[in-house]
């Protein structure tokens, strides 16, 4: 019977041309504007590392002064590099690594007997520790990340990221090669293939969709080089760059939580054990005088400090909203056409009852007419989704070179458009099976 209803749809639609035209585009245009928003606010609140992002979770601690504390308020967001360091020491994670964010200027050298012509340039960096790559699941391309060994020995070993590695390389194995960083020679032990996670969740300070980072140094290695450093820094104290800390805000006792400091738990029992420690070594920082403040900690997933962190921005919000109120809009107008369509029928309609056609199947075939009309404004609607997302990525932000259709976006599209415009054909659908046929007979 449905191939039957739909033939009979394809009929009306040669019949109505004009009618099913605006029918067609209303449809079309809510799905497209409802997509492009929908596409945005998929790519933006997707899970950056489904396979372990309930394993992976942020450390927060509350070492800040005494001064300014309310009772109940979040700790700092980030750690200081006391704690970080300590933490790291103590390694009671599956893997943990303290990390922030940086730059580096990169020198361009002679391979053997070629020479080259490209100027130094400055490329972004990510000062870490050994887990990071295993703890994150990074792709290699060649190579692996360095050890806890070399990070203990403060050795000048470098990661790069595919696209520098295109860029010096031409995209060979640079695995044991030297790469000269802030006028410091680094011997390259990995390369990254391409990996981009969306959003970086592992640094709310930098950048959060913007492309990973070329260079990867060991933690140890940049304070040993003070290397620029980049991202949030909070200080308490009056703290200053002054001759009673030589390396400033960055020292290890400075009291300043720059430092973003992650830790993998596999299970439950490991996040709760995790997380009394973290209680305990606030009591021992608070005992031995550091910390002045009640302890006050969190373990946060990454989905779930994604969520903190509001990492949706609120005008994409608004725009789902809008677009959404659109695609309504539009399938009222829908509705309006529909049934000025099936009620224009009804002469055919009693005839069909009156040759035995039951009231279900009339409302079949005017679902099944409607859903029709869904299914060509999706295919319509998707074209202008398309371009739709090809304006998108013509704006500065940096989130917006992302937008692009998925296959479950795709799918998305079309089960859209086809449940709304049945959602629309309901109510001219039941208009339409209501015609008693014998008043259409009579006025035959």
């Amino acid at each position: 019977m449905f191939a039957y209803y739909f033939d009979l749809a394809l009929r009306s639609f040669r019949r109505n041309k004009a009618l099913t035209a605006l029918m067609v585009l209303a449809i079309a245009l809510g799905i497209g504007a409802s997509m492009t928003t929908l596409t945005v606010f998929h790519v933006l609140s997707g899970d950056p590392i489904p396979q372990k992002s309930d394993k992976l979770f942020v450390v927060q601690l509350d070492p800040a002064a005494k001064e300014g504390y309310t009772p109940g308020e979040e700790p700092a967001d980030q750690v200081t590099r006391f704690d970080a360091e300590a933490l790291l020491r103590q390694h009671r994670g599956v893997h943990q690594a303290m990390m922030t964010g940086g730059s580096v200027g990169v020198e361009p050298q002679r391979q053997g007997a070629q020479s080259t012509t490209m100027d130094p340039f400055y490329a972004d960096a990510r000062y870490t520790s050994s887990d990071f790559f295993q703890m994150f699941d990074a792709p290699f391309q060649y190579g692996n990340g360095w050890s806890a060994i070399e990070d203990g020995k403060h050795e000048r070993v470098v990661v790069i990221a595919s696209d520098l590695n295109k860029k010096l390389f031409g995209g060979a194995n640079s695995v044991g090669k030297m790469l000269r960083l802030n006028q410091h020679d680094f011997r390259i032990v990995g390369v990254l293939a391409p990996w981009r996670p969306t959003p970086k969740f592992y640094d709310m300070y930098n950048d959060r969709f913007g492309e990973l980072e070329q260079v990867f140094v060991p933690f140890t290695v940049s304070r040993d080089l003070d290397m620029d450093r980049s991202g949030s820094m909070d200080c308490w104290d009056d703290h200053k760059d002054d001759n009673d800390d030589p390396e400033g805000a960055s020292g290890v006792n400075a009291p300043c939580t720059w430092i973003q400091y992650w830790v993998q738990l596999d299970t439950p029992a490991q996040v709760a054990a995790y997380r009394q420690y973290l209680v305990n070594y606030s009591d021992q920082q608070r005992a031995s005088g550091r910390y002045l403040r009640p302890t006050n900690v969190r373990l946060r997933d990454v989905m779930t400090w994604l969520d903190f962190n509001k990492i949706v921005p609120g005008d994409v919000r608004l725009q789902l909203w809008l677009a959404f109120g659109f695609l309504l809009v539009c399938l009222l107008n829908t509705v309006g056409l529909l049934l000025a369509k099936f009620l224009r029928r009804s002469s055919e309609i009693g005839v069909r009852r009156a040759l035995g056609a039951s009231r279900r199947a009339i409302f079949a075939q005017c679902l099944v007419e409607a859903g029709t009309i869904g299914l060509v404004g999706g295919v319509l609607g998707l074209g202008l989704a398309v371009l739709g997302l090809w304006a998108v990525r013509q704006q500065p932000s940096s989130y917006n070179a992302l937008a692009h259709l998925d296959v479950p976006m795709l799918v998305t599209t079309f089960v859209i458009a086809i449940v709304a415009s049945l959602l629309a054909g309901v109510l001219p659908a039941w208009r339409a099976c209501q015609v008693a046929p014998a008043i259409q007979l009579k006025s035959q």
